[in-house]
This record gives structure tokens, sequence and C-alpha cells, in this order.
């Protein structure tokens, strides 16, 4: 079998074992509510779950690519934050010692409190929801950025230098590719981050989003509406965590493994 061959059969073999249990858990879920006859106000039937999400499947996709494309900014923006803020520490040790401790103490700040002050300064728009992403999102990054520029050894370096390699040239021809496996890491892990920050952004204060639907469906007792809710929103982070391993593989294909 050549190696793409053995590749597409890796990927088929992981694709029907995450299947296999995808059904099997909805099948335990459904005949859980039936066989131990749980009350539809604690967990209703996964049947009943999927209907209401497709009775209000017009709403349900608004609310769901309102909160991604608030993720998907603050995302961005940190990403890019990250890097960059990674670079520079890499490149200027002071630097990372007088701003780091601010970094990591940024992060120990609860997001509620957090997600009123930007909502007070960035009022209830789309620019207050992507900030709160934003700022969930950058520290794994920078802090991943770092590790993996640190990870390339000072006789690499000078290999590099011995052929006439600038400062940029290391970095670019070196320094970052080595890097990329950590970053993409992380961001994986910050899109995950930034759509929550996103729905926290939202119960400030919005008139669309998975927020405001599981707000809405919270305090009305809807508690179908709620369950779909969530599945959706599950559903969204899956996307868009298999979005970001699929563009790992194109732009870091030196990896046998994601």
């Amino acid at each position: 079998m050549t190696a793409r061959g053995t590749t597409l059969m890796r990927w088929l073999n992981k694709v029907a074992s995450q299947m296999i249990a995808l059904v099997a858990l909805m099948l335990a879920w459904e005949a859980a509510t039936l066989l131990f006859q749980i009350s539809a106000d604690k967990l209703p039937a996964l049947s009943s779950v999927l209907a209401t999400a497709w009775a209000g499947r017009a709403a349900m996709a608004e609310a769901v690519w309102t909160t991604l494309f608030e993720a998907l900014i603050g995302l961005s923006a940190g990403i890019a934050f990250g890097v960059l803020s990674g670079i520079v520490f890499s490149s200027f040790r002071l630097l990372e010692r007088m701003l780091l401790p601010y970094f990591i103490a940024s992060q120990a700040v609860p997001i509620i409190a957090f997600g009123a002050i930007i909502v007070i300064w960035f009022g209830n728009g789309i620019a207050s929801k992507a900030v709160i992403a934003f700022y969930l999102s950058f520290f794994p990054v920078a802090v991943n950025t770092l590790g993996g520029i640190r990870r390339v050894s000072k006789d690499e370096i000078g290999l590099l230098r011995t052929f006439g390699a600038g400062r940029l040239t290391i970095l670019w021809k070196l320094q970052l590719p080595t890097a990329l496996p950590p970053i993409f890491t992380a961001i994986r892990i910050g899109a995950g981050l930034a759509l929550v920050g996103a729905i926290v952004g939202e119960w400030f204060g919005a008139s669309r989003g998975l927020g405001v639907v599981l707000l809405t469906a919270m305090f009305d007792n809807q508690v179908t509406q709620l369950w779909a809710a969530i599945l959706l929103t599950g559903l969204t982070g899956t996307a868009l965590f298999w979005t970001v391993v699929a563009l790992q593989k194109k732009i870091a294909w030196w990896q046998t493994e994601v």
C-alpha cells in the first residue's frame, strides 16, 4: 500500500471510531431517558432535542453564525498578537521579564468581571465579544510561540549563520517552522476559548447569538431549547477544532501525526 493509501486508511479508521462513539453516546442518551423515566425538565430525550433544533433551524443557524463570526475575529486577533508577542519575547529577554508576568496575571482575572468592563468600554456590539474572545485566546498562543522558538538549538542557529543568514532569515526559515506545531496546539485550545468568550460576551448584552439563545432558554425554563443550544455550541467548537487540525496538516505538513 502506498503512503497516501496508508494515510487515508488511518483517517478512515479514526473517523469510523469517532462516529461509532458518537452513535453509542446518542443511543445511550435516548435509552437512559426512556429506561429511567427521566423528567424532560431535567434531561429531555435526544430525539426531542433534535426535533426542537430542527424546528428552529433558521434562528439557530443565525445564532451559530453570529457567535462564530465574533469568535473568529477575536481568535484571529489573538493568534496575531500571540505569535508577535512570542517572537518579541524570544528576541528581547528584558521585555519577557517585564511583560510576561502581566500576561499571566491577566489570565487570573475572572472572565465575568473582565467581560463586564469590556462591555462598558466597547458597548454591546460585535467589538466587545471579539475583544473577550481575543482575551481568552492570545495567551496560549503567546506562550507556545515562545516555547516553540526556544526549541531551536544554538548549534542550528550557528549553522545557518555560517551560510550568511540574518536574524529575520533564521526566524522565518528555522525558528517559526520549529514553533509551528506548538503554535497550532495553542490555536486548537484558543479556538474553543474564543467561542466561550464570544458566548460570555453575549450574556452581557446582545440580541443574537448562541449566548442569547442559552440565556433566554434558561430564564424561560425551556429545557429542550437549552439542550439544543448546548449541542450546537459543542458542534460549533468541534468544527472549529477540526478546521484548525486541517489547516495544521496543510501548513505544518512535515508532521506525521496531529
